[in-house]
């Protein structure tokens, strides 16, 4: 087993308008400065804050499955397909771009929230017809247990379906409390810590927790079937996880060609 702990320094920055939008990529792109470039087929990871209204024009998509999360503020949307929408907190945005679609991004003062691109065969993508959907907070399930709540974005009773092979949850830790997670063989944990001051990763048969602190991106990779302890420390803690297959049955797109 793999865990890896990363921190700001080792993730990529972007900005959009002339810096209003700001981004810290765990995902980035070739050349961003990011230590990751992909997990399996978890392409690209983006987290914007706008600190003042901000707008992206028209800019062109294919192939790729692209998912926006909201999590604080809103963020508007408009594209081809003649899709016009507003996220907001806990809302989820999903573009199937397949043969091609362009679409604009603005957001208000205060929005923040994740761009995700999630890789299915893309030349297989490239023959479907795109699509745009908006699902709103309200329609994902939530697991309450003492301590702990589990929103599921991608899995079991989600609203939310991609061609992709993989799970997304947003969790909730109090402070002192853990969660516990199953992770598959042969597959990808990938967290961003996003509200909190840290916390711990610990793995079956490991010796000891591996600490992170909020901004932080902890990876964990295992050939077998592990099981994952996250626990939560002085403040509550706030962690995005998507897990993914270590490897895939078709080939993966080249970054940077």
């Amino acid at each position: 087993m793999n865990v890896q702990i990363i921190g700001p320094e080792g993730q990529a920055r972007g900005e959009f308008d002339g810096g209003r939008i700001q981004e810290q990529k765990p995902i980035g792109f070739p050349g961003e400065g990011a230590s990751v470039v992909r997990l399996g087929p978890l392409f690209y990871w983006a987290w914007a804050h706008a600190g003042a209204k901000a707008l992206l024009g028209m800019h062109p998509h294919k192939g790729f499955e692209i998912m926006s999360y909201g999590i604080a503020g809103q963020g508007l949307h408009k594209d081809t397909l003649g899709s016009e929408s507003i996220l907001e907190a806990g809302d989820i945005q999903l573009m199937q771009t397949g043969s091609g679609v362009s679409h604009s991004e603005g957001v208000e003062e205060g929005y923040e929230g994740f761009q995700i691109w999630f890789e299915p065969h893309y030349s297989e993508a490239l023959k479907r017809v795109p699509t745009y959907y908006l699902f709103k907070h309200e329609q994902f399930p939530q697991d309450a247990s003492p301590g702990v709540t589990v929103k599921t974005i991608l899995g079991e009773g989600s609203p939310v379906h991609i061609v992709t092979d993989a799970q997304m949850f947003d969790v909730e830790i109090d402070p002192g409390q853990s969660y516990t997670y199953q992770l598959r063989p042969n597959r990808i944990l990938a967290g961003l810590a996003i509200r909190g001051d840290g916390g711990s990763l610990k793995t079956d048969g490991s010796g000891s927790a591996a600490p992170f602190k909020n901004k932080d991106f902890a990876i964990v990779q295992s050939e077998q079937e592990s099981e994952l302890v996250i626990q939560a420390e002085g403040q509550k803690l706030r962690i995005v996880l998507i897990e993914v297959p270590s490897q895939v049955d078709y080939p993966l797109y080249q970054k940077g060609r």
